[in-house]
């Protein structure tokens, strides 16, 4: 039976794209009449999506515009065309969306201390964009509240107050964030193949920036010196870039310091470009004889168990696998309390790092074709022995959407195909046919940063 051990191994280049996937106005379009349509079923006569530049994926779904410094309004009622309320800076960005939507200039969603002169009411602009007194509204925001969030109903609405009250002064007014997010039945859920496409550009990047640090890091460099190395090409973050050394590293979500990187550090580092997330955690070390006293045994104590449960959890994911069934792979290995894995061993990736998760405690969610899905299963030891961490993305595509892929972005797909094969020949992971690696540093796990070619494989 294989088992995680050390070899040493080389990590191809897998490269980088050249060709950037696109979503068209008629994707954008698709997915205002679908999410109209789950909001008439939910009992909706119009649908009111915010966003901002933390909280951009929802409307950047549905249009195609990310919002960079104001707020905005999304209205969408049947039979119009939907209206986005934008703010100065807003009003002609708006421009490059490909989305199928009005423009509303609505001045108090600007800076402060910018020009208010053209400005309407937001009550005014609310009832241009057609919303009328009675209509019953569901708003989406970007969070779901349940049963876990004590007293928590559907009146809770995640949006500024100056928004919300004017909504619910036109009628009752109903969180309905789930009809894009929910796990189980949300649009955001399932990806189209240029989506994915897209998603598959990003995380490469992402684990392009993650895997030149890991390659380049020196003792003596200051954070700041290793964080360079990521050389990240511009495109818009889903998160804080995070490069953290000795005692700040256990908290996880750092930015860089000037603080000079030593031997025998702790590390941990994580870049996100909206669509994936690469995260690593080690040691400044070339091998167990640098690290603290004590810890000599960090491998066979926390990195080759840590490693053998994300395998497993690799084979094991798939389309129809239940979240349930993820959860218990992980809870079955690393459910001592030394490990002290406390969140989600997995969840749904998108435009925004975190959308929702499937996976937990007893989940009967099936996944399914067009999931784009985080493997982010992270110790939190709170001990000498610190962390790990294998943190990528993959997507789940069934024969069709793989074929799909396959032909309209060869590139890309050449790339996961180098993956898959890594993974299989030189980790020792076989993974089902529907799971496609995004990253560029797929399952690859250097316990010491200062020997990246000694990796975790099954032997």
């Amino acid at each position: 039976m294989a088992k995680p051990i050390l070899i040493d191994a080389v990590l191809p280049e897998f490269g980088e794209p050249t060709v950037q996937p696109l979503l068209s106005g008629a994707i954008y379009q698709a997915r205002t009449g679908a999410a109209l349509a789950a909001a008439a079923a939910a009992g909706h006569n119009a649908l009111v999506v915010y966003g901002d530049r933390e909280h951009a994926a929802n409307v950047s779904y549905l249009t195609g515009y990310d919002p960079r410094f104001e707020e905005c309004l999304l209205v969408a009622l049947p039979g119009r065309r939907p209206s986005l309320l934008l703010g100065n800076e807003g009003w002609g960005y708006a421009e490059t969306a490909a989305g199928d939507f009005d423009r509303l200039l609505c001045q108090s969603f600007s800076l402060p201390g910018q020009p208010r002169g053209q400005q309407k009411s937001l009550a005014a602009l609310l009832d241009d964009a057609g919303l009328r007194p009675g209509m019953r509204i569901g708003a989406v925001g970007w969070k779901i509240f349940d049963a876990g969030d004590p007293g928590s109903d559907e009146s809770w609405l995640d949006l500024p107050d100056f928004i919300a009250a004017h909504l619910r002064k036109l009628g009752p007014v109903r969180n309905a964030t789930a009809l894009l997010i929910d796990p189980a039945a949300g649009l955001r859920a399932i990806n189209e193949c240029d989506q994915l496409a897209s998603f598959e550009f990003a995380a490469t990047y992402a684990s392009q920036a993650i895997r030149n640090v890991i390659f380049g890091l020196r003792p003596g460099m200051t954070e700041l010196e290793a964080a360079r190395l990521m050389a990240l090409p511009g495109l818009p973050l889903s998160c804080h870039p995070m490069l953290s050394t000795g005692p700040r590293a256990s908290f996880g979500l750092p930015s860089p310091s000037a603080k000079t990187i030593a031997r025998g550090d702790p590390i941990t580092m994580a870049c996100g470009i909206q669509g994936g997330l690469t995260a690593r955690a080690g040691f400044v070390v070339a091998d167990a004889g640098e690290l603290p006293a004590g810890i000599q045994n960090y491998v066979d104590k926390l990195a080759a168990p840590y490693f053998a449960a994300v395998v497993e959890w690799y084979e094991t994911v798939g389309i129809g696998v239940t979240g349930g069934a993820l959860y218990d792979i992980i809870a079955r290995h690393l459910g001592d309390k030394f490990f002290g894995v406390g969140l989600n061993p997995g969840h749904l990736i998108h435009i925004d790092e975190w959308m929702h998760s499937p996976i937990f405690p007893g989940s009967d969610i099936a996944l399914k074709s067009g999931m784009a899905i985080q493997v982010d299963v992270i110790p939190a030891t709170h001990s000498p022995w610190f962390t790990t961490n294998i943190e990528d993305g993959i997507a789940l595509a069934d024969a069709d959407l793989r074929a799909e892929f396959a032909g309209r972005y060869p590139e890309a797909w050449a790339r996961i195909a180098a993956r898959r094969a890594f993974m299989a020949d030189t980790l020792g992971i076989m993974l089902r046919p529907e799971v496609l690696p995004f990253s560029n540093m797929p399952a690859y796990l250097p316990p010491f940063f200062l020997n990246p070619g000694r990796v975790l494989a099954m032997k």
